[in-house]
């Protein structure tokens, strides 16, 4: 089997079924024979190595660990589930502090074991600021770290497909910028459905305000149907977007990416290719652009709280912890 590269990819929290996911993924898309799984929990991490063993992948090396110095060493692209999952009846948010703790301390293992990697990406929620505090203890550049947000751009789409009863990939321009959580904001700006303006369809407001409440509650409602947060489309996106970092398809749904100006992580319009992230500013109407400063905000009252309990320092200070930023 011919592999996209030979590098190792290390899949963190790799016993959960995001993680396991992941791993099947990146095996069946070719990426690289060279998998290691790293999770604290060990007979999930060894059964999810039995298991993708079992699929008997040819040429792959599976490897498995409970110890990060092993995990970490040497790896040049990562992606971490690691986290606590959402259960029914938390936001996203009511994970940020156990979360964010968690992901101080992965990215205190890039710096510490593998400050050479080349792209890593943090799907664990919330997202955003789990991905901006892994950032800032990594030290890593911010086009070498994303954050997963393709999905409430994705769930767009398929809404809006199920909507006109037109094939999903018929309906182009779904994108949602700024935080990936309660308070994102929905762009239909470029909607077209089978090549139609949105605009031109005949979608009632009301109508439109319940699609763009269902966009937003799209992992709340997987969980009310599966009992459980959603694996498979997250294990997938991220796989695509590693993929994209090692110079395979770029990867053009938005992700999430350090803004400057803003000192956040949000989902811009971006692009993941061999060289890292790059993003592009949001254009839309007068009210998609009101919603994108209304998330930034919120972005930015998340990002002050983990700083109050001490999880990342002062924005004037964080230089100190990544010369990067």
């Amino acid at each position: 089997m011919a592999f996209l590269t030979e590098e190792k990819l290390l899949i963190v929290g790799a016993g959960g079924m995001i993680g396991s996911n992941m791993v099947q993924s990146a095996l069946m898309l070719g990426l690289t024979p060279n998998i290691c799984l790293y999770d604290i929990f060990e007979p999930g991490v060894h059964g999810v190595a039995d298991e993708m063993t079992h699929c008997a992948f040819p040429g792959a090396n599976i490897t498995w660990t409970t110890n990060p110095e092993e995990a970490f060493t040497g790896a040049k692209y990562i992606v971490s589930s690691g986290g606590a999952p959402r259960k029914e009846g938390m936001t996203r948010e009511d994970l940020l502090k156990g979360n964010c703790q968690i992901a101080a301390e992965f990215g205190d293992f890039i710096k510490k074991y593998c400050p050479n990697v080349k792209h890593v990406v943090v799907i664990f929620n919330p997202a955003d600021v789990t991905a901006l505090t892994a950032l800032i203890h990594s030290g890593l550049k911010p086009n070498q770290l994303t954050s997963l947000a393709a999905l409430d751009s994705t769930r767009l789409q398929q809404a809006l497909a199920s909507e006109f009863g037109v094939p999903q990939y018929k309906v182009t321009g779904c994108k949602t910028y700024g935080g990936h959580g309660e308070q994102m904001a929905v762009f239909a700006s470029d909607v077209q459905i089978d090549g139609k303006p949105l605009a031109q369809m005949n979608l009632s407001a009301e109508r439109w305000a319940e699609i763009k409440h269902a966009t937003i509650q799209g992992g709340s409602n997987i969980i009310k149907l599966r009992g459980r947060s959603s694996f498979q489309s997250p294990s997938y996106q991220a796989i695509k977007m590693i993929e994209g970092a090692m110079g395979g398809e770029p990867f053009t749904w938005p992700a999430g990416c350090y803004v400057a100006s803003e000192k956040v992580m949000m989902a811009m319009p971006t692009i993941i290719d061999a060289t890292g992230v790059h993003y592009t500013e949001p254009v839309g109407s007068e009210e998609e652009m009101a919603a994108l400063q209304s998330s930034i905000a919120h972005l930015g009252k998340m990002r002050d709280e983990i700083i109050s309990l001490g999880i990342i320092p002062a924005v004037e200070d964080w230089k100190t912890d990544n010369a990067n930023l």
